[in-house]
């Protein structure tokens, strides 16, 4: 009882927490909501217990969508969103700012220490947090047999995610990184930690931000995450799709590569006003943006791709092309065959 007891208050000091840490990273600047508003999934089921947190647990096979922001993301979801066992919904912005305070605790060894002292132990934090995951989750849209999230970097915390809800899948959204940057840069998309006025400064960081949701991709439990290249899933949307479905273990539906025609349907594509993507995805699924980075890359910089974003090469993007043939990329590289390749490149050939 001590533990259930602790395990609610815990939930609800995070739900505050995360809530202050939402409300203050963006200014406190509530947009006017409309008079009519959407009935959720919590508020509108006529069976609650189905539709509270508590209904759902640890073995719930979520569906997680990540990635650097402007890697297709939200096209993904949309047309994952258009499948009929399969509701997504828009992004929650809270879901990874609380797995980053999860992950700071856990890094802090005298917060742990501080933490276990007042019996809020790993377990208790675990429970609470998933308890949060769900609540939003589950509450934040209409009902489906399988639910989704895309949040881009909670990705972040893919392991972290795969140890609390060890049946969940992850898609992990992968784009050429000049291609990434150019659309954060030229749509002015902000991003903690990163200079919108400088190419060089941005690639090296999404070279770091994806090496680590890639390496986690790739160490998941039961390759319980699959990489999708978003070059690919505009070129062959059908191929790439059916892939992704039996990889989610889920029935083929037509209506994956017409996601445009659900948008704003019950049942459909529900789309946010505010996200940055909305107006892209309202199209059907086209090549537009594969290369439109070219020419807008600063000479100094492209000739410096293979130091500047060492990523571009292990996720089978030519470093030196501009652009590489999408229609046939390289290679995703793994840990081993990443390292064999470093060497052989260090590696002098002896004359």
């Amino acid at each position: 009882m001590r533990s259930h007891k602790m395990s609610v208050l815990l939930g609800c000091v995070l739900l505050c927490s995360a809530s202050i840490l939402y409300l203050g990273l963006s200014g406190i600047d509530c947009p006017h909501s409309s008079p009519v508003r959407r009935q959720t999934w919590a508020e509108g089921s006529k069976n609650q217990s189905q539709a509270s947190p508590g209904y759902y647990g640890e073995e719930t096979p979520l569906i997680f969508i990540g990635g650097f922001p402007r890697s297709g993301t939200t096209l993904m979801r949309a047309m994952l969103d258009a499948h009929k066992a399969v509701r997504c919904g828009e992004e929650t912005r809270v879901i990874p700012r609380l797995l980053a305070m999860r992950a700071t605790w856990s890094r802090s060894a005298r917060e742990r220490v501080r933490l276990d002292e007042a019996g809020v132990t790993d377990h208790v934090l675990d429970s609470a947090v998933r308890a949060f995951l769900l609540e939003v989750i589950v509450g934040h849209g209409e009902p489906a047999d399988r639910l989704c999230n895309k949040d881009p970097f909670a990705l972040k915390s893919l392991s972290y995610l795969s140890r609390i809800f060890p049946r969940a899948k992850f898609v992990l959204m992968l784009r050429d990184g000049r291609a990434t940057v150019h659309s954060m840069i030229s749509r002015k998309v902000t991003i903690s930690g990163f200079d919108l006025t400088n190419y060089r400064d941005s690639l090296t960081k999404w070279s770091r931000a994806v090496e680590g949701m890639y390496s986690q991709c790739l160490a998941a439990p039961n390759a319980s995450c699959l990489p999708v290249r978003y070059e690919q899933l505009v070129l062959r949307p059908e191929e790439e799709m059916r892939k992704l479905l039996i990889f989610l273990g889920l029935q083929w539906d037509p209506a994956v590569l017409h996601h445009e025609e659900l948008i704003g349907k019950a049942g459909g594509v529900s789309l946010s006003k505010v996200e940055r993507s909305t107006d892209q995805v309202m199209n059907p699924v086209n090549t537009d943006a594969l290369s439109k980075w070219v020419g807008n890359i600063p000479a100094g910089a492209l000739h410096e791709m293979d130091d500047i974003a060492p990523m571009l090469a292990r996720l089978g993007y030519d470093p030196r092309a501009n652009p590489p043939n999408y229609a046939r990329p390289g290679p995703l590289q793994t840990p081993n065959n990443y390292t064999l390749h470093q060497r052989t490149a260090e590696t002098p050939h002896p004359s």
